[in-house]
């Protein structure tokens, strides 16, 4: 029998997945959950069962069988229904005091406990097959059963449609893993690794390599967590990526590495990032920007699930200038419209002051945005959460324009507007009778990223009043490329940090630029982006070890000597190279539609970086730091009170 044909049927209407996208279709899942010779997987091989729940049908009536689960429910203690990740069987408990003890155990053992029944497939009477089911056709009339171990009672019913709040569900992780969604999205995940490992490996010659978990710290970029040395006053790292090592492997003639990578980063999680997170970690030498981009092209396409629309590649690319000219960000959302417009030439000769001052200014312009049937559909305190919003988060005003059913314009400066700047408005931007202008003036880039978050704040708000713009079944990818190779630090105009890392290549046209005007210079750094949210980034990296040295010593004023291995490195003959790493967290939970990374992490940590389940991080005895040359130094109030919104850390000396 065909995997699918049984597998494909299970659950359709037995649970609901936890994120935005429809019920998975379960019979693609388990389609691609075949190896690729397209061989049955052996499910019932090396354990105590001869079938799992969910695989027997009519044409097994007659069968001796032993199966393995747990107790889903009991009705009236005649049928029990058993589950495994397979499926749903009913089973038959036997009325007769021959069986008395076979009674005993499936009537009185708790839902949820595991058992082991052994009996016989039958049909089920006329007229009670379930449709649902797709056992739905079958018993099992069982002969003996084990009970492999009893359950108490749980904390939550282990159901789908039971709601839970997420911190019950990570304390009790392991109760939540029987779920079918984190089933669903775990196995998923299982298998686009296996298919990537398959296209990298098999079809393109990589090479799997591990790298060192336990580093020094670096220059640059996000904040590393500190592992205490029984050396006095020294410390590893936990490396945020591979970056160095896959170079290093590179210099060492490897060629094409990648890595099912492990990486960490001390910051606060957030919906789409978490201190522990994994990435498919990419690189090979003898490559520009074009091949990793065809690379990864194929990779995603290779191992997209079967259950989703294939993908259609090249995808599509856009600069980083255009990104934040047309979306206000360099991770648009391309699904929909609202496109940012520059109408500065509309209001050139506006008799509207602070316009008119906008315009003045070397930088200044106006921008806007359309944002359909708005008028239809925003209320009155909406209108007020935008302008607060750009006030609060940007310092800056934003003007709403509406055009009512007998095309006047009702605004606060409406009276202000030309009749000539009303017709050019509304043809430069196609507004219709129920649209919705926002409309903002100052600098080029602080504006435009004021109306891309005002962008994605109005799709939010229209959906809540059930517009659909954001298809979840849509899966939008774009490439961003050409990223500034350095920005100047907050707070310190004079300084320049890099925009991407320190080690990558700047444009060959722009190298020039790197001696007298570095801020004017191009890195060859590319991001994906899939649906809004970056999903990867890489880059041809700096494989000259004099300009390397030059970038971080005279540019970035880093400490070459913490990097000097890598310098050295680069002086021995090292090849160009570039790579890439892609996120398969975020991945994931962009292709399962769950709502955070945390829904297709196995273990994952919670919002404030804690294990909920195991009290981690969890204090440590003094002698037990004795051998660190630690002691620990214990905050003040008054820092117990500036951190308590903050994610918590150790505060240590050595």
């Amino acid at each position: 029998m065909y995997l699918g044909s049984w597998l494909g049927r299970l659950c359709r209407g037995l649970s609901r997945p936890i994120g935005k996208t429809p019920q998975p279709a379960w019979g693609s899942l388990s389609r691609s959950l075949a190896l690729s010779s397209q061989r049955i997987p052996e499910l019932s091989s090396f354990v105590a069962r001869t079938n799992t729940c969910g695989e027997l049908r009519s044409s097994h009536l007659g069968q001796e069988v032993t199966l393995c689960g747990w107790i889903q429910y009991r009705r009236q203690n005649t049928f029990l229904v058993l589950r495994d990740w397979h499926g749903l069987v009913q089973v038959i408990i036997p009325q007769d005091e021959s069986a008395a003890s076979v009674r005993k155990i499936l009537c009185e053992a708790p839902v949820e406990s595991v058992v082991k029944v052994s009996g016989t497939v039958i049909s089920r009477p006329p007229g009670q097959e379930n449709p649902k089911m797709p056992t739905g056709e079958i018993e099992i009339k069982a002969k003996t059963a084990e009970l492999l171990n009893a359950c108490k009672k749980l904390p939550f019913e282990i159901k789908d449609f039971v709601k839970k709040t997420e911190a019950l569900r990570l304390q009790y992780r392991y109760l939540d893993l029987r779920s079918f969604q984190m089933q669903y999205n775990l196995r998923l995940r299982s298998k686009m690794v296996m298919k990537m490992r398959e296209y990298l490996c098999n079809l393109h010659g990589f090479v799997d390599i591990e790298t060192p978990t336990l580093f020094k710290r670096t220059p640059g970029g996000a904040k590393e967590f500190l592992v205490p040395s029984r050396e006095p006053g020294k410390f590893y790292s936990l490396p945020q990526s591979p970056q160095q090592f896959k170079q290093l492997l590179m210099v060492g003639g490897l060629d094409r590495y990648f890595q099912v990578a492990r990486c960490y980063r001390d910051e606060g999680s957030r919906p789409d990032r978490q201190p522990e997170f994994t990435q498919i970690d990419i690189e090979m030498s003898f490559v520009d920007q074009a091949g990793i981009q065809h690379l990864t092209e194929g990779l995603l396409q290779y191992s997209w699930p079967d259950d989703k629309e294939p993908l259609v590649i090249p995808f599509p690319s856009m600069t980083f200038a255009e990104a934040l000219a047309t979306y206000g960000t360099d991770k648009p959302d391309t699904r929909f419209g609202m496109k940012i417009v520059d109408i500065g030439d509309v209001f050139r000769n506006t008799e509207i002051r602070f316009l008119r001052d906008a315009l003045a200014k070397p930088q200044g312009t106006v921008k806007a945005i359309c944002v359909p049937e708005g008028a239809k559909y925003f209320k009155k305190e909406d209108i007020e959460f935008i302008k607060n919003f750009a006030a609060h988060h940007f310092s800056q005003e934003v003007l709403p324009i509406f055009l009512n059913a007998k095309r006047n314009w009702s605004s606060p400066f409406a009276k202000f507007i030309k009749e000539e700047e009303r017709l050019e408005l509304a043809k430069l931007m196609e507004i219709k009778e129920e649209d919705m202008v926002l409309l903002t003036a100052g600098e080029h880039e602080k504006a435009c990223s004021l109306l891309g978050k005002l962008r994605l704040e109005c799709a939010d708000l229209l959906e809540m009043r059930g517009v659909v713009l954001r298809d979840p079944a849509s899966f939008s990818f774009l490439w961003v490329v050409d990223f500034p190779l350095f920005l100047t630090k907050e707070g310190s105009p004079t300084e320049l940090e890099s925009a991407h890392h320190p080690f990558t290549a700047p444009h060959s046209s722009d190298i020039h630029l790197l001696y007298t005007e570095p801020e004017k210079v191009r890195g060859q750094h590319y991001d994906l982006v899939l649906n809004g949210t970056e999903l990867g980034g890489g880059s041809i990296r700096v494989h000259d070890a004099q300009l390397q040295q030059y970038i971080l010593a005279t540019l970035l004023k880093e400490d070459v000597q913490l990097l000097s291995h890598l310098l050295q490195a680069l002086d021995c003959g090292a090849p160009p190279h570039g790579g890439i790493a892609l996120g398969l967290d975020r991945l994931v939970c962009l292709v399962t539609g769950a709502s955070s990374i945390r829904d297709v992490i196995a273990f994952p940590k919670s919002y404030r970086g804690h294990d909920l389940m195991s009290n981690a991080p969890d204090s440590v005895l003094p002698e037990e730091l004795k051998p660190y040359h630690i002691q620990v130094s214990w905050p003040t109030d008054l820092e117990e009170e500036e951190k308590a919104s903050a994610t918590p850390s150790n505060h240590l000396s050595s």
